[in-house]
């Protein structure tokens, strides 16, 4: 179980920013703990969080709100599914898209 973030093991932070996901009827997303808005558009979002990296997919999908100093997103928009990335080969999260779309 090495491979999941352990906030325990992370104690050379003082402060260790949470990381949540809340769906509001499948069409507003709350997310905190986002390090990054790596890329988006209308059907795909890619953010980087304190737990990975989280690819978020939809139809007609738009930023409601972000704060970058805060770490929050909000993402509404019709929400077909979320996934997050795992880096076992030690890629880049551009290195997953070029495999998940060849």
């Amino acid at each position: 179980m090495s491979q999941y973030f352990d906030p325990a093991q992370n104690s050379t932070k003082a402060t260790v920013q949470e990381h949540d996901v809340v769906m509001r009827g499948r069409r507003l997303l709350e997310i905190t703990g986002v390090k990054q808005v790596e890329s988006f558009d209308n059907e795909e979002f890619l953010l980087e969080t304190v737990m990975g990296f989280l690819s978020i997919r939809g139809q007609n999908l738009q930023m409601k709100n972000l704060d970058v100093d805060k770490g929050i997103v909000s993402i509404k928009g019709k929400i077909f599914d979320l996934i997050y990335l795992d880096d076992h080969s030690g890629e880049k999260a551009k290195g997953f898209f070029g495999k998940l779309f060849k």
